[in-house]
């Protein structure tokens, strides 16, 4: 199997001979756009769930879950944290387009785990400026799991917290492993 990841690259990132990343990128845009046809979709989720995630370049949510097109809200970021943002995503998920289920899905190897809040002051220290955002770096990706939960299921502005499930993506066997919020 080739990925995307085997394509040689030179000097800060440019695909060897063929211009930046983005260039390739966006020349793959072009063929796809010339084989797209409208889905005639709404933007209400089929299966009404979103999903919650890691950026992990690892996961590939859509395959491992099942997915097609127009089946879920996918929000990622790092660590698959339930951060404002990602409050905000759900409201709008749940109140505005319909959703009624959330899956959280962290994973092993994440790395996150090797990081600690005291790179928020590093960067201070580098750029001169704090940064607002927390790291929400962990140790033990099942309690992170839990924390995620918990803050999905005590929000107030999220009206659906009854389906509220979370899972650590083993990423070396691509399998899930739920765990229990107690």
């Amino acid at each position: 199997m080739t990925t995307s990841a085997s394509v040689p690259t030179g000097p800060e990132g440019a695909i060897a001979g063929d211009g930046t990343v983005i260039d390739r990128l966006v020349e793959a845009n072009v063929e796809y756009a010339a084989a797209f046809t409208d889905p005639g979709m709404d933007a209400r989720p089929v299966l009404q769930v979103a999903v919650v995630a890691c950026m992990d370049a690892r996961l590939d949510l859509h395959a491992a879950l099942g997915l097609e097109l127009g089946d879920c809200h996918t929000i990622r970021n790092a660590g698959g944290a339930v951060t404002d943002d990602v409050i905000r995503s759900l409201t709008i998920s749940q109140r505005a387009l319909g959703t009624r289920s959330v899956i959280l899905i962290h994973h092993t190897g994440c790395g996150l785990e090797s990081l600690t809040e005291d790179f928020r002051q590093e960067l201070e220290a580098e750029v001169g400026q704090r940064p607002a955002w927390a790291v929400e770096a962990f140790r033990d990706v099942d309690q992170d799991v839990r924390q995620s939960m918990q803050r999905v299921r005590t929000n107030p502005f999220l009206v659906h917290t009854d389906d509220v499930r979370g899972f650590v993506f083993d990423v070396k066997s691509g399998l899930l492993r739920e765990i229990d919020p107690a």
